[in-house]
């Protein structure tokens, strides 16, 4: 059986208590990806060009900072990486918790929330990051209030 972990970016919440249902429906342990500097209601505005979110998403290669690289990645076998979707693609700073680790071996299965957007090419643009790991299970959009049940069902369809 697979040690699983669900590591995870929420910068308004949402997808933040999507992670913690599926931390419970994958009988997995949780980590909050964190920002070094905190995003503010007017950093997430993306009505403004100039917000740090537009700026960020304008620049493909911005790597934010992480608050703490501590997640214990090398004791899992499944990470489940969550993310909300900024201009069609996961932000940033998942670029930056994927190059600071190890995942050699690993499998990755992305998961994220939208309020409008699909996931267009995030897997293809989030590869390169961790090139090492072994396998990258494609990824899902799912809703906030997603049922630990709904969850559950979803994760046996990965074959993990």
């Amino acid at each position: 059986m697979s040690k699983k972990l669900v590591a995870y970016f929420s910068a308004s919440g949402v997808t933040e208590t999507l992670a913690k249902t599926l931390a419970e429906a994958a009988d997995a342990s949780l980590y909050e990806i964190k920002p070094e500097t905190l995003y503010t209601e007017a950093d997430l505005d993306w009505r403004d060009k100039k917000s740090r979110s537009s700026v960020e998403m304008q620049d493909p290669q911005s790597r934010p900072a992480l608050a703490a690289i501590d997640a214990d990645i090398a004791a899992y076998d499944v990470i489940f990486i969550g993310f909300p979707i900024w201009w069609y693609v996961a932000p940033t700073i998942i670029n930056t918790f994927l190059e600071s680790y190890d995942f050699m071996g690993k499998t990755i299965v992305v998961f994220a929330t939208s309020g409008s957007s699909g996931m267009g090419e995030t897997v293809e643009k989030l590869k390169p990051s961790a090139s090492e790991a072994v396998i990258w299970k494609e990824g899902k959009l799912l809703s906030s209030k997603a049922t630990k049940e709904e969850l559950a069902e979803w994760i046996a369809t990965l074959n993990l």
